[in-house]
């Protein structure tokens, strides 16, 4: 069985997105941006929502190509092409990059992708994230907080009809202050 995870940057009052989508609160250090890249590195495959997905694809298939791209920035794109990703949206038509595109039931494809063989696998975006936390498939959360209070926006975790137990297993800092708590899902 593969572990499903939902690793997000995340405001202190746990927002992944300010109002407007508005991500300039989350820009990395040098050293959380290697820690996402080595993320990225170790994933099997990446489950991205349609909004997360476009955000992605906008930039990382040609971040190389761009005037002042630090060797880390090069290196992230090319392991993002290379990812193999699965993007779950009934409006978008075409996906590029090692990407395959899911229009169909989401828990119902990620449930069978749990079930192969293969490496780790992320989910981002919060609108799939919460299909997965609400059918209990997601195994671990990473939880990379700013300190920062964005006021509203797009929650990080989604409304529940049951508790989830989760176990800590892991904390870390970052420079700035940024904190990273990994918990498991307790079953």
């Amino acid at each position: 069985m593969r572990k499903l995870t939902f690793a997000m940057n995340v405001s202190l009052d746990g927002y992944i997105a300010a109002p407007g989508d508005d991500l300039g609160w989350s820009v990395p250090s040098d050293e959380l941006f290697q820690w996402w890249s080595d993320r990225v590195r170790a994933t099997g495959t990446a489950l991205y929502g349609r909004k997360l997905w476009e955000t992605m694809s906008s930039h990382w298939p040609t971040a190389h190509q761009q005037p002042g791209a630090t060797p880390a920035e090069i290196e992230f794109a090319r392991r993002w092409r290379d990812m193999p990703k699965v993007v779950f949206s009934s409006t978008t038509s075409t996906v590029d990059w090692n990407t395959r595109l899911v229009t169909g039931d989401a828990v119902t494809e990620i449930t069978r992708l749990k079930a192969e063989d293969g490496g780790p696998m992320d989910i981002g975006g919060a609108t799939l994230a919460a299909v997965a936390m609400r059918d209990g498939l997601i195994d671990e959360y990473a939880i990379v907080t700013h300190p920062v209070l964005v006021g509203g926006g797009t929650p990080f975790f989604a409304a529940l009809d049951n508790w989830v137990n989760l176990t800590l297993v892991e904390t870390g800092t970052f420079p700035d202050g940024v904190v990273l708590t990994r918990y498991e899902t307790r079953r």
